[in-house]
Parts: C-alpha cells; sequence; structure tokens
C-alpha cells in the first residue's frame, strides 16, 4: 500500500515533524513490555500513544476500534463460526432503532410490560426465560463479601491504581474493552501479571440489545476468541466471562455470548461514578453511594449472601474515588474478592493457566497460585508482573499527579496506527 493512501505529500514533512516530537517523548520510556510501561510514573507519558508490534501487525485483523465490531469480509474463521451459531440464535429484534438506540435512546420501541425477552434495561431481569441459558450473576454467595470490581479499562493512566491494588495484596475483575486492550496493549497485559481476573466488556461499548445479531457477534468475537482476538491477542488469555455495558443485555444477547462461552456478569448497586456530571449525578451522589452500600453491610443486608458494585477504570476521578473508599470498604466487608474467586471459578479462562484461587484459599492470605500465563501471541518482551516492592517506594508519589489527568481514550486508536506507519519510513 502507498503511503498516498494516507497522506498528500504536502502534508508529510508535517506528519514527518510529528513522528520525531512522538519519538523523543517517548525515547526515554520503555514502551515494549509491560514491565516497562508499568514503571511509568508521568500521566502525560502514560497517556502518549505507542506502538506495539504485534497490535500494528494485526490492526487489518479488526475492525476499526471504537465503531460498533462486524464480521470483516475477508474473516473466514468469524464467519464460519457466526454460521455454526446464528440457526440457533432466538428470534428475538433488536431493541429500538440504531442509530440512537445504540447510546440507549429506546425512544418510541413499544414492548410489552411483561417482560418477554428478561431485557435488563427494563427491569433489571437475572434469570433468563428463554430455555437453556443460565441466570446472571448479580452477587456472590459468600456472606459479607462483596465482589470487587472494575469496568471500561484498561484506562492509559492506570498506574498508580494498579499499584495501590497491589500495595494492598487486593485482586479485582477487569472487565476489559476490545478497543482499549487495541489503544493500551501493554497497561491491558499488566491486569493480567498483577493477577487481576480479566473479563470482557465488548468491542465498542454499546448497548448491546439495540445490535443485530451479526454485529452482537462480532463485538463478542473481537474483544476475546480462541481465533487471537484482541484480549487473546494481546494479554494471552481467553476470557470466560463478560458484563453488558450499561447492563443492556436480553435472552438474544445472553444466547450469543453464551455459544462463545461467556458467562454474563451484572451487578446489584451502582455508585454511579461513570456518571458524573450528566443526569444531575455529582460526586456527592457517588460518595452518598458508596456510603449506603458500607451501611447496608454493618445493618445486615449481606448477613447471608455478598453483593456486587459495579465501578470503573473509566478515569482518574472513579481510580482515585475507589482508592478513597479502600479503607472503609475493607472495614466493613469480611472479604473483597474477585467476582470469580467469590463464584470458587479457579480456571477463569479457557487456557489451563493462570488459575485462580478458590474463596477459602483467598480469604486465607492466598491471594495468587502457581501458573503461568500463555505468552502473548507476538510479544515483545515477557510479561513477567509488576514488582510490588519496586512499586511501592513511587506509588504516593505518583498518586499526587497521576490522579488528576484522564485517559486520552479511544482517539488514541489512530495515532497508534500513525505511529506505527511512519515507523516504517524511519
Amino acid at each position: 500500500m502507498h503511503l498516498s493512501t494516507f497522506f498528500s505529500v504536502s502534508t508529510l514533512p508535517a506528519v514527518l515533524l510529528a513522528a520525531s516530537l512522538f519519538a523523543s517523548t517517548t525515547h526515554a520510556q520503555d514502551r515494549t513490555t509491560e514491565q516497562g510501561e508499568a514503571q511509568i510514573s508521568d500521566p502525560n507519558v502514560e497517556c502518549t500513544a505507542y506502538y506495539y508490534a504485534p497490535v500494528g501487525a494485526a490492526r487489518y485483523n479488526y475492525p476499526p476500534v471504537w465503531t460498533i465490531a462486524t464480521i470483516l469480509s475477508n474473516d473466514t474463521a468469524a464467519q464460519a463460526k457466526y454460521n455454526n451459531i446464528s440457526s440457533g440464535i432466538p428470534n428475538i429484534a433488536p431493541k429500538g432503532t440504531q442509530p440512537q438506540s445504540e447510546t440507549g435512546n429506546f425512544t418510541g420501541f413499544n414492548y410489552s410490560s411483561s417482560d418477554p425477552d428478561c431485557w435488563w434495561t427494563y427491569h433489571q431481569c437475572t434469570t433468563p426465560k428463554y430455555p437453556g441459558l443460565q441466570p446472571d450473576t448479580a452477587g456472590v454467595p459468600e456472606p459479607g463479601t462483596l465482589g470487587y470490581g472494575f469496568d471500561d479499562g484498561p484506562n492509559c493512566s492506570h498506574n498508580a491504581f494498579y499499584d495501590y491494588l497491589s500495595q494492598q495484596n487486593q485482586k479485582a475483575t477487569m472487565f476489559y474493552i476490545g478497543s482499549n486492550v487495541m489503544d493500551w496493549p501493554l497497561e491491558a497485559q499488566r491486569g493480567l501479571a498483577d493477577g487481576h481476573e480479566i473479563c470482557v466488556h465488548t468491542w465498542s461499548h454499546k448497548y448491546m440489545t439495540s445490535l443485530t445479531n451479526e454485529e452482537a457477534f462480532a463485538e463478542f468475537y473481537y474483544s476475546t476468541s480462541t481465533f487471537m482476538q484482541a484480549i487473546q491477542l494481546v494479554v494471552g488469555v481467553t476470557p470466560t466471562c463478560w458484563r453488558p455495558p450499561f447492563g443492556d443485555v436480553d435472552d438474544r444477547i445472553r444466547w450469543i455470548a453464551n455459544a462463545l462461552g461467556l458467562r454474563t456478569i451484572i451487578w446489584q448497586y451502582d455508585s454511579n461514578d461513570w456518571k458524573v456530571g450528566t443526569d444531575n449525578i455529582t460526586t456527592a451522589t457517588v460518595d452518598a453511594n458508596y456510603q449506603a452500600l458500607i451501611q447496608r453491610m454493618q445493618n445486615g443486608t449481606f448477613a447471608t449472601s455478598g453483593t456486587i458494585m459495579l465501578t470503573h477504570e473509566l478515569n482518574n476521578y472513579t481510580m482515585s474515588e475507589a482508592i478513597s473508599f479502600y479503607p472503609q470498604l475493607k472495614a466493613a466487608f469480611k472479604a473483597l474478592v474477585p467476582i470469580g474467586v467469590a463464584l470458587n471459578i479457579t480456571q477463569p479462562y479457557v487456557q489451563p493457566s493462570p488459575i485462580l484461587p478458590n474463596f477459602e484459599q483467598y480469604v486465607s492470605g492466598t491471594e495468587t497460585l502457581t501458573g503461568s500465563a500463555p505468552g502473548a501471541t507476538g510479544s515483545q518482551g515477557t510479561s513477567s508482573g509488576s514488582s510490588t516492592s519496586s512499586q511501592s517506594g513511587a506509588a504516593k508519589s505518583k498518586l499526587a499527579t497521576a490522579l488528576t489527568m484522564d485517559g486520552a481514550g479511544g482517539l488514541v486508536g489512530a495515532a497508534m496506527f500513525v505511529g506505527g506507519l511512519l515507523r516504517t519510513m524511519m
């Protein structure tokens, strides 16, 4: 492919200048390994796009980041898998009308008050009505336990947050968006290296019930698959759990997820940390939601079974809020554990390793078990994990600066592509 496909001759000097500036700002940092990336303390550097060869080499095997996924025309494996399952998909129409329904606007959509599709967005239904589907996980069976996890990662500036969790010997369930994994691959690798449980949060984070069958399939398929899709490509494991963005799931989407080996995880309480600044949600609202959860634990609400609250790795406000309330949650609950641990799921991935401890092992002090992750395909370095001892000295100083800058978000995919292209010219 010729460069003229992307740039006119007149724009090349500016592009080359940008490449030079990009190279000079990142030269002193190791942006090729998870371990090196985890040592970056400057959030401006953390959230500067970098080129990662395995992602760059595979970019044409994926849909564009942050767009609704569809099966690529040359992806015969995806098409074969979809054809294999499509005849069994429940005959349930997509909800609403695109494009407004993609972002949760279901205005004008007529739906029966009997909730025939077990549509969570309509009535928080978690027990499917279509035969053969398992109930969603909304709480955890262990009394006094919080299934601890975070949506929307990996965030580019999460080092301070992950450092803090490492200092506390705290593992969590991380629900990663496929597009974020492609934008920030080394950050995604850190999640696994630090011992967190990795689950799927779709490719582009749209309301899943608004999508066609093929689109919904592709949102799962290109996020995680034994056929080398985003999480498998970058992190080296194939998750068996997912969480629907905004909780938007019905029996059609559950069936497609189940056909791809994914268990559906919801929540019982919402911190609303993701909504600050919208719908009259303020930081005081979020504080009150955290406090209400703690109060419920103290008044015996979770005496017979535990719970899950929705919280996010979305930006540095949500991560700093998690850090702020962690000591109170830890003091109130008997146990804070990854959701898979609370469910005693010791093999959370299609691959036989790494494994999770069961609940009794975790609460007895065994947060991780021996077992190494399969090497990420095409990896440029060993994802050996971030040293807690080397992080702990710098973690406090990082918090003061790193928690003041939001992640760069979805535009990085395009910048990463340009960076890769320019590297071929230099």
